[in-house]
């Protein structure tokens, strides 16, 4: 396993070479058409949805993969429509889950952090992530964060819908959920705790307590290695 631990990681470091501090905030990455959100309904494309704000939404909800009970924990604050964290996600992330979370050596949690980069989508995405998972139960939501990345940058309601289908949730319920941002209130909040760790960038991953240098596979697993 060690073997293949080693060349893992060596792939995801080729992968490309990314800087400590991800986004900053400011300009519009990771946008779309940004009369699509923020007060206007979302277009649903293919999806026939009639929207109506969910009710009572699951503001306890807490993503979370790898073996609850582990000693280490890892917290990994994100912005939905931060390019740095869409890179974290896609490129490197799985390793870290192949690694790590799969075989249980790791309690993973995802925390919000909306900059935002881009303020017409960063919470609506964030809230339908949410209520995938609040629904379906973090696997779900870990699948639609994923699916959804891939789409940065074309962000619509259509692409909420989509990315729910791909966690097997129901499109329509997501698109709700972005439409009324409806985890607005959760999102907050682990902004707040965030700013309170002193996170002042996206992704910024935790490994008990302590900010690793950078989003690299290699630089995490040597922070988890640390702290077995």
């Amino acid at each position: 396993m060690e073997r293949t631990r080693r060349s893992l990681l060596a792939g995801a470091a080729s992968v490309g070479v990314v800087g400590a501090a991800g986004c900053l905030g400011g300009g519009a990455g990771g946008g779309g058409d940004e009369s699509d959100a923020g007060g206007n309904t979302l277009d649903t494309g293919e999806y026939d949805c009639d929207l109506s704000e969910p009710s009572d939404p699951d503001l306890d909800f807490r993503p979370v993969i790898g073996d609850p009970e582990a000693e280490v924990v890892v917290q990994a604050f994100e912005d939905f429509t931060c390019g740095h964290c869409a890179t974290y996600k896609l490129d490197h992330f799985p390793t870290i889950r192949e690694e790590y979370i799969d075989p249980g050596e790791v309690r993973y949690e995802h925390w919000d952090f909306p900059i935002p980069v881009n303020e017409t989508w960063a919470v609506p995405v964030a809230s339908a992530a949410r209520g995938v998972g609040a629904r379906h139960g973090a696997e779900a939501f870990f699948s639609f964060a994923s699916a959804a990345f891939e789409s940065q940058g074309n962000y619509s309601g259509e692409a909420i819908g989509a990315a729910a289908e791909a966690a097997g949730a129901d499109p329509c319920a997501a698109i709700a959920d972005a439409e009324f941002a409806a985890y607005e209130e959760a999102s907050m909040n682990d902004r707040s705790e965030g700013e309170s760790m002193g996170v002042s960038g996206t992704p910024t991953i935790f490994v008990d307590g302590e900010a690793v240098e950078d989003y690299r596979a290699e630089t995490i697993a040597t922070a988890i290695d640390d702290a077995l």
